[in-house]
């Protein structure tokens, strides 16, 4: 069959031209999304065909895929719905036939193309070595699920951990070792160069990112490569190397780089580049009238890229050029950032120093795993590239300075060298603040102040309408600042309304219903709001009045402000069941504690697992199951550990002097004792502390809300670090504390936070948008500067005075109890109709056998809560 390569259900007109785009990655998505916008008179069709079955993801975040099958679909999906747009899943084109315009696939489907664009990517190569059969690739979403699997298998079919060697020391390689990991497997991973990420870092940034990983218990094997795969009965058993050594595997994973998809191109005669690829101008255009080709299959200037910004760059040019217009290509950007196996890594520019005359400004600290490099003109004024490893903070505002003068001396610009910032460099029109969607800080200037079209004033329609940090969102605190500049210019300020029912900001509000003393919603709405109040502003004066009231979070009127989670007083998963995180301070535990969690998850039929917070979370429960789970666990001597709410999650801690022969303080005990101090805190956001007994770091404080360091002097003690979509490590706030000091400094601390942070802006935003930042507040913290110090230590006294756990209060008040019904009317045994199927599988009908010996259980989906007046 022959079709025009266009939607069956609008006509075909002559003056309409077909496009055909050839794969369907992340490429061919921004090539469809822009032509969306921009062809408003619908002079194009376009027809996308993939052979997978996944709509266009995005592959830099292949590796959360390891972590929960997370949803990749690239943004906007609905692109796709146009009747000019059409997207072909699961065929692969195998001939282009230039003279006659048609393509085929392997389905038998013939496609007719006016213009055609090749956006076939690549693939991940293995080496033709022993055994290469029986190696994986990572490279895909089925690649990524696929391992999973079959990791797991492993695991249960040996009764330990897989051992999994991962073979390239790159981005990919990095993050599959990293994610497999997390997952339990025992990581290893080769890498021919002598350091990690050769390619993008230097010997110094490399070896700073290979102590940090392998800290992680990931097992370093650099300067050589695999040379053979062992296999005994079809089944992997090991890797010999080129060095001769020879390791134990169970699972061979291959991510040594990426080989461009060019066999239509060559099939159909196209030049090509000389380390393959297809070669194309700064119009995109391959060397055959209508053929163009972008993202990872196009060679510009010899080379392939592997990155979405100057993939994105080629889809806009081909999508101007279609229209008409005259965009070119005319650069390809390396900058790289990324959160890699848990460790801020980024590089930009001339990071290696290639330059003539260039110097190298370097602060690198090996103990602390950090390494911060600015390459700059031989009189050093002018920015040429940087390179950062475990602090890539100063990333963000450098990156676009790329190619001018510095106002201040370079060293200041590194976060680590703990010299004094320069107040700020007035970025240029052209530096390129995003460089994913490739926007100047020109076209965010000119967005704010409605140049071209309406002003936007606030962050979200910025974003839409410029597309900065729409992508990977490294720069979105940046497009914040200029926002704020522009406002600030123009006697605009910016608007911190809580909600369409509060013109008050959080922290206004806060201090409003502190001074006037309010204790209900009614109250607040009645005085400051207006209408019904909304799922923004109710959980606000939820955490309000629980921070400065310090009583039962849901008496009084207040259940009904409450998320699902603080609700429940559990976190609801996915398929509607609940989990349960008893609280175990600093990670210290007895055997009978161990021995009554073990009891509860065999009872009650729950999947458990240790987080990264040195706790043990039981999945699987029903809402109806969470008083009896509770009972049992504070019988053992279990409370809350605050999982589901806005507050102190855990701190982390390191074995300290007790036991490591390193440590220097008892970090285990100042960690039980922060934890018990600061427990059940509402706070604008979640809190998270770490405790470490020396400076090797082992429970890395200097990622957390509030870390605290032992020196020989004393503690020393960090603020503002968090991980999440924007990680920030904490900066110093004081040194060589002893303890009263240092619990009277955190009191100061997490009081001013909650009394001035915005809704959920975790301690890092806070710290970034203060006026003064970590200056300001050191002032406020240790030298009182606003005579608060009396104050905010007051407030943190009644809350450790007024402490009570949540689930223990509910389990000796009937009342309380009535929330944790099912449904208004649910008897007390269960509904025998549903089936529960082990672990990972899905909730079915139950069998006449199962109801009959009691099987059964009342959950098939989401159970929810039902509030009842008094809530």
């Amino acid at each position: 069959m022959t079709e025009r390569a266009v939607s069956a259900e609008t006509p075909d007109t002559e003056d309409v031209r077909q496009v055909l785009v050839v794969g369907a990655g992340p490429a061919a998505h921004r090539l469809a999304d822009s032509l969306h916008q921009r062809d408003t008179e619908r002079r194009l069709r376009v027809t996308v065909v993939g052979e997978e079955t996944w709509q266009p993801y995005d592959r830099v975040a292949l590796s959360t895929r390891l972590d929960g099958g997370a949803d990749l679909t690239l943004e906007p999906a609905g692109v796709w719905g146009d009747d000019h747009i059409r997207l072909v899943l699961g065929e692969r084109v195998v001939e282009i036939d230039h003279a006659a315009r048609t393509a085929t696939t392997d389905a038998g489907r013939v496609l007719v193309w006016d213009d055609l664009v090749l956006a076939t990517g690549s693939s991940a190569p293995v080496p033709e070595i022993d055994g290469h059969e029986h190696a994986r690739v990572y490279r895909t979403i089925d690649d990524v699920d696929r391992i999973v699997a079959e990791a797991a298998s492993l695991a249960d079919e040996h009764g330990r951990p897989a051992k999994v060697l991962v073979a390239g020391g790159g981005l990919l390689g990095l993050e599959a070792a990293g994610g497999l990991a997390r997952l339990g497997a025992d990581s290893a991973v080769v890498h021919s160069g002598g350091w990690l990420m050769s390619a993008q870092l230097d010997e110094g940034a490399g070896r700073a990112l290979g102590r940090i990983i392998s800290g992680q218990g990931i097992a370093l094997h650099l300067g050589t490569r695999p040379q053979r795969i062992h296999v005994d009965g079809g089944r992997v058993t090991g890797v010999g190397f080129t060095n001769s050594q020879r390791i134990d595997a169970d699972l061979v994973i291959f991510a040594i780089g990426i080989r461009a998809r060019d066999e239509l191109g060559a099939a159909m005669g196209l030049e090509l580049g000389p380390r393959g690829g297809v070669e194309i101008d700064t119009a995109c255009r391959a060397s055959l009238p209508g053929v163009w080709a972008i993202g990872e299959v196009a060679s510009f200037e010899g080379r392939c890229t592997g990155l979405v910004a100057p993939a994105n760059a080629m889809a806009e040019v081909v999508a101007d050029r279609l229209l008409g217009g005259l965009a070119e290509f005319t650069t390809v950007d390396d900058a790289t950032k990324l959160k890699l196996s848990g460790v801020d890594v980024a590089s930009f520019g001339d990071a290696l120093a290639k330059a003539d005359g260039a110097l190298e400004i370097v602060y690198a600290d090996p103990a602390r795993g950090m390494y911060q490099k600015l390459v700059m003109t031989d009189d050093a004024k002018t920015l040429l590239g940087g390179i950062f490893v475990g602090d890539a903070s100063p990333y963000a505002s450098l990156r676009p300075l790329l190619g001018t003068e510095l106002s201040s001396e370079p060293a200041a610009y590194l976060s680590a060298s703990g010299m004094e910032p320069p107040a700020g460099d007035d970025l240029p029109e052209s530096a390129l603040v995003c460089a994913c969607n490739n926007v100047s800080a020109g076209s965010i200037r000119d967005a704010i102040n409605g140049v071209h079209d309406d002003a936007c004033t606030e962050l979200g329609p910025l974003k839409a309408c410029t597309r900065a940090g729409t992508q990977c969102g490294s720069c979105v605190p940046l497009v914040k600042k200029i926002l704020e500049g522009e406002l600030a210019k123009s006697g605009i300020e910016m608007s911190r309304a809580l909600c369409e029912h509060f013109d008050l900001s959080r922290q206004e509000l806060f201090e409003s219903v502190r001074v006037l003393g309010l204790t209900s919603f009614e109250e607040i709405l009645a005085r400051f709001g207006r209408g019904l109040g909304c799922d923004v502003c109710k959980p606000v004066v939820g955490s309000i009045l629980a921070t400065q009231q310090g009583s039962y979070i849901l008496d009084g009127g207040r259940g009904a402000l409450q998320d699902t989670n603080d609700r429940a007083m559990a976190n609801m998963q996915k398929d509607g069941t609940y989990s349960v995180v008893p609280r175990i301070p600093a990670g210290e535990i007895t055997p009978e504690k161990l021995a009554a969690i073990a009891d509860v998850a065999m009872e009650f039929g729950l999947y458990t697992k240790i987080t990264g917070g040195q706790r043990i979370d039981l999945f699987g429960a029903r809402l109806d199951q969470l008083p009896d789970i509770w009972r049992k666990l504070v019988d053992a001597g279990f409370e809350s550990g605050q999982a589901y709410g806005k507050a102190l999650r855990n701190v982390k801690s390191c074995v300290g002097s007790t036991w490591c022969r390193y440590g220097v303080q008892d970090s285990v005990g100042m960690a039980v004792q922060l934890e018990l101090r600061y427990r059940g805190l509402r706070s604008p956001h979640k809190l998270k502390f770490g405790v470490s007994g020396c400076a090797r770091e082992c429970a890395e404080a200097r990622g957390k809300d509030v870390g605290v360091i032992a020196t020989d002097q004393g503690w020393n003690m960090y603020v503002g670090g968090n991980g999440g979509f924007q990680p920030a490590h904490a900066q110093l706030l004081a040194s060589d504390l002893d303890d009263e000091t240092l619990l009277k400094y955190i009191d100061r601390y997490i009081m001013y936070y909650v009394r001035t942070a915005d809704r959920l802006q975790r301690t890092a935003r806070w710290m970034e948008d203060i006026e003064g930042g970590i200056d300001h507040v050191r002032d406020v913290v240790v030298n009182d500067s606003l005579g608060l110090a009396e104050e905010l230590e007051a407030a943190m006294s009644r809350h450790v005075d007024t402490y009570e756990d949540e689930w223990a209060a509910t389990l000796a008040d009937p009342e309380r109890l009535r929330r944790f019904r099912s449904f208004v009317n649910a008897p007390n045994t269960p509904d025998p109709s549903i089936a529960r199927v082990p672990e990972r599988d899905q909730f079915r009908p139950a069998t006449a056998e199962e109801r009959a010996d009691g099987r059964a259980v009342l959950l098939a989906g989401a159970t929810i809560p039902v509030r009842g007046r008094d809530e």
